[in-house]
């Protein structure tokens, strides 16, 4: 899918299909939501239709972990031999997460094909190992290993160094005894970036290794040359503190970006160690304790004070508080008791709590979520591209210009061969595509991290971009900025009927309703001790109300709209619903036997933080919209109590979607927050949707960000934190290309006539191993990002 007309299209499609009842398409997420009659069509032919359209069906999407990468370009020789496979429909590779997407359909390549074309390649997948914390011992080995390395790399370099401006001995001595500390320096230390070369060059790429490795080896070969065979350059200096400061500057500069790029991983590495490891269980009248694996739906499930809950459940006995904040960033403990929801990963904090489990391993709320962030983590933003092209061509660019400038040199201007030879060595080791290619992925590492710890979930680069370029916030009403649960606050029947007996024929009109109007309605009935008998039959009328048969007469509940289409008077309760609507009350009409009976009037209460979070919006230089489906005045009255200054009224849940794409057309990126349900169609036409979940509901496939919590002012949590995500994604962008842009030339010597120096490829070095780690550090500074609330 390219585009919202594509989306279109195929819910077109699978709308015509007998025994689908609703289907709509997120483009966003690439994924069609569809809702059918098993007994009438089956998941085939509803593929088929997708196919028949002209898109394809993705079955299957998995996330890999990889070892062995050294550098952008083995990512981009993975993504290449995997997405040359049949069946493989995209494949996206991350190399600061050192991880793989894969979207495959397993009818034509399985999982295991899958790994072996990653092997084939020469890089390994790193199975997922149960015991606690492998991956940060694979990280910690890592680094160790690199500290082990650069450790070696320095007590032999200071020796080489110290024989080069201090020695007593003879200089072909001196060659000699450098010569044999520098070797072990060439091939031991730095025999990853020459077994990095080798891969590059099995696959037919270039990348970082090459680039050091032919630096490195170009000063060792020609100073080892010098030493042995003196005649052919006599008096000639050597290099070989050259090529071991090299590599000691590089060795450094890989240890840091470790570092670094550990510390940009830290909350996604919390959020996926957060899960308990075994859960005490009821079976056989018994309680045992059980790997967290091995409860299934329906378990009852102990918890004691202090302990984490294992899974997710609902509470049959007990009460207590529950610290939800490693899933919803509330640090304020929640009251649980019998029928309460609660989530796997909270921590129980006073009472014991039994409960039966409903979801558990990949269904989770915490399994979605790591779900979520690991689908955002290997995303990109569309900035990237621009990075992604460049750095594809970046090696053998690199490599020409350093020849060409060094022949140019030697050949064109007259200099001495060492000095061509210094001009091609400090381009070739300058020269860094490690920094373009982590500019973006760093910052979203973090950013995405930083928002799951406060149950805010990023699905992806592209929403934080959409983010950056946000104009409008438009806000569904009902269950958004309100409550969602109205209360009735006035009945006005007229002199043929009691207010019992009104609320009591409402009551049967909306008791097959969902509509929260209409809940309200039947909350009060039952307060009032009224029998609710069922209709006979029931019609719901969308934006107008409903409309049912009970005891052979016909009852109508709804709005002015619903009384006009059937011709019905309501002049002498004008006066009334203006008044109420004014109050920003929902008025609702009754009629009963084609009589006007009355009306009866809800009221919504306003989420707490509403007006907040609206102030805060504008404050920040946004258009602030509300959108509902009542009447003008009540919306106007809605709207002032919350300080939005513009609202769509009287818009049906169909039309929702159109006056976004109007808003649209109007040159304007909107965002659209609603509740992920009833919204779809909106979230999904919207530049960005933003659905407002809850914490045991959050795998909503509308909506690029999903709020856990009832918490408005997220919404302004998740713009802040996508604008400094962004930021730093362009900072980070700017630095790679102006360091690449600026250095280069300087060590090709396009200043040398000006300045009569020459750039020494020791301080090449140096700057190479700064500029990934550079961006790198740059990026985790967003683990300091607060909200300006």
């Amino acid at each position: 899918m390219t585009c919202i007309n594509c989306a279109h299209t195929i819910e077109k499609a699978l709308s015509k299909l007998n025994g689908i009842t609703q289907a709509t398409v997120n483009l966003a997420a690439e994924k069609a939501i569809v809702n059918y009659n098993p007994d009438i069509v089956d998941q085939k032919a509803i593929e088929e239709t997708i196919t028949g359209a002209g898109y394809k069906v993705i079955h299957e999407k998995i996330n890999l972990q990889v070892g062995g990468m050294t550098c952008v370009n083995c990512a981009k020789t993975i993504e290449k031999a995997l997405n040359s496979r049949e069946g493989v429909y995209n494949a996206t590779v991350v190399f600061a997460a050192e991880k793989v997407a894969v979207e495959y359909n397993p009818d034509q390549i399985s999982l295991a094909a899958i790994k072996k074309v990653i092997q084939d390649v020469g890089y390994t997948v790193v199975e997922p190992k149960p015991q606690e914390g492998a991956e940060d011992k694979a990280r910690k080995h890592h680094i160790q290993r690199l500290k082990l390395l650069l450790t070696a790399s320095i007590s032999l370099t200071v020796p080489i160094i110290a024989l080069m401006w201090l020695s007593p001995l003879p200089m072909e001595q001196t060659n000699i005894l450098m010569f044999l500390l520098a070797t072990p320096v060439q091939f031991v230390m730095g025999w990853p970036f020459y077994v990095g070369t080798y891969k590059g060059l099995k696959n037919k790429t270039a990348n970082m290794d090459t680039l050091i490795a032919m630096g490195t080896s170009t000063a060792y070969i020609y100073s080892t040359v010098v030493t042995f065979s003196p005649k052919l350059f006599p008096n000639a200096a050597v290099f070989f503190d050259t090529a071991t400061m090299i590599m000691t500057f590089i060795l450094l500069g890989k240890l840091l970006d470790a570092i670094a790029k550990g510390r940009t991983s830290e909350a996604i590495r919390k959020i996926m160690g957060l899960q308990a490891k075994v859960a005490r269980i009821i079976r056989n009248d018994q309680e045992i304790e059980v790997p967290i694996d091995e409860v299934i739906v329906g378990d009852i499930v102990i918890v004691h004070p202090g302990e984490k809950i294992p899974v997710d459940g609902t509470v049959i006995e007990g009460y207590s508080g529950v610290d939800e904040k490693v899933i919803t960033g509330e640090s304020i403990p929640v009251e649980k008791k019998v029928g309460d929801q609660i989530v796997g990963a909270t921590i129980n904090k006073t009472g014991m709590l039994k409960f039966r489990a409903t979801k558990v391993g990949k269904d989770t709320v915490l399994a979605q979520i790591i779900n979520l962030v690991e689908d955002a983590l290997t995303s990109k933003a569309p900035v990237q591209r621009i990075a992604d092209v460049a750095s594809g061509y970046f090696v053998p660019v690199i490599i020409f210009t350093a020849t060409l400038s060094a022949l140019a040199w030697y050949f064109l201007v007259g200099e001495s061969f060492i000095f061509a030879l210094t001009v091609f060595i400090a381009v070739v080791v300058v020269a860094c595509p490690c920094a373009l290619g982590l500019a973006t992925p760093t910052a979203i590492m973090v950013g995405v991290g930083k928002g799951a710890e406060n149950g805010i979930l990023i699905k992806s680069g592209e929403a934080l971009e959409a983010v950056y370029k946000l104009k409008t916030v438009v806000f569904d009403k009902t269950g958004t900025l309100t409550k969602g649960e109205p209360e009735v606050t006035e009945i006005h029947p007229n002199k043929t009927f009691t207010e019992e007996q009104l609320l009591q024929l409402a009551a049967v009109a909306e008791k097959n309703s969902e509509h929260p109007l209409g809940a309200a309605i039947l909350k009060k009935a039952k307060e009032k001790g009224l029998k609710v008998e069922d209709p006979e039959l029931f019609n719901a009328l969308p934006g107008y109300g409903v409309e049912v048969t009970y005891q052979g007469g016909t009852i109508l509940l709804g709005n002015r709209k619903l009384m006009e289409a059937n011709n019905l008077e309501i002049d002498n309760l004008e006066a009334e619903m203006t008044k109420l609507e004014e109050a920003g009350k929902t008025a609702m009409l009754i009629a009963v036997n084609g009589q006007v009976a009355g009306l009866i009037a809800v009221a919504d209460t306003l989420k707490e933080n509403s007006a907040e979070a609206v102030a805060k919006l504008k404050q920040m230089g946004l258009e602030v919209i509300m959108i509902t489906g009542d009447n003008q005045r009540t919306a106007n009255a809605i709207a002032s109590q919350i300080g939005v200054s513009r609202v769509l009224a009287e818009v049906l849940p169909s039309e929702k979607a159109s006056e976004i794409k109007r808003l649209q057309a109007e040159n304007k990126v909107v965002a659209m927050v609603g509740d992920g349900i009833n919204d779809a169609p909106a979230l999904a036409q919207a530049n960005i949707g933003i659905a407002v979940g809850s914490g045991t509901d959050i795998a909503m496939e509308t909506g690029d960000i999903v709020l856990i919590k009832n918490d408005l002012r997220d919404v302004v949590v998740a713009i802040q934190l996508s604008r400094a995500t962004m930021k730093k994604i362009r900072q980070n962008l700017f630095w790679a290309f102006f360091y690449n842009v600026a250095l280069i030339p300087l060590a090709a010597g396009a200043f040398y006539p000006i300045l009569h120096v020459l750039f020494n490829p020791v301080y090449a070095a140096a700057a190479m191993a700064s500029s990934s780690v550079t961006v790198v550090s740059n990026a985790s500074l967003l683990r300091r990002f607060k909200p300006k609330l």
